[in-house]
């Protein structure tokens, strides 16, 4: 299993639990952005720069990720392909995504598109929670050690 962080938008904490997960396990991760991030200096830890533009960075996820990999992030439509690609899908506050809960996930994030684009205010996420970053370390550790057994 290869990690592949939709960087620009992941929160800071959840980038320093993968940080330590990836140097504690000696998983590889990428971290794919389209501007420059700190990253540690680690032989598994790298940083893949891409273009500016929409979803440039989620196209490059998509095209390098193998069958089984971890894709972080919290865009819907990313999470649809890389469970399409069957890659595992994990959103930065833990949850887990699968072939069920994606499509209505992607229901839901449309109409409230249609509601925005017409003028209502449909408020933005809450913060990441304290037992937000809890349930994202225990689901990263879970699928991390199920991986390392399996090989």
């Amino acid at each position: 299993m290869k990690i592949w962080v939709d960087a620009d938008a992941c929160p800071v904490v959840i980038k320093e639990i993968l940080f330590r997960a990836a140097e504690r396990t000696g998983v590889e991760m990428t971290l794919v952005a389209n501007t420059t991030l700190r990253i540690p200096d680690s032989n598994n830890i790298e940083m893949l720069l891409v273009p500016f533009g929409s979803d440039v960075a989620d196209a490059e996820i998509v095209k390098l990720l193998k069958p089984g990999d971890l894709v972080i992030t919290a865009d819907i439509p990313l999470a649809a392909e890389v469970i399409e690609k069957g890659g595992i899908g994990l959103n930065p506050r833990g949850e887990l995504y699968t072939e069920d809960n994606v499509r209505a996930r992607l229901n839901i994030r449309d109409f409230m598109d249609n509601l925005r684009s017409s003028g209502i205010d449909t408020g933005g996420p809450a913060a990441i929670s304290k037992s937000d970053r809890q349930l994202f370390a225990n689901q990263l550790d879970k699928l991390l050690t199920r991986s390392l057994r399996a090989n």
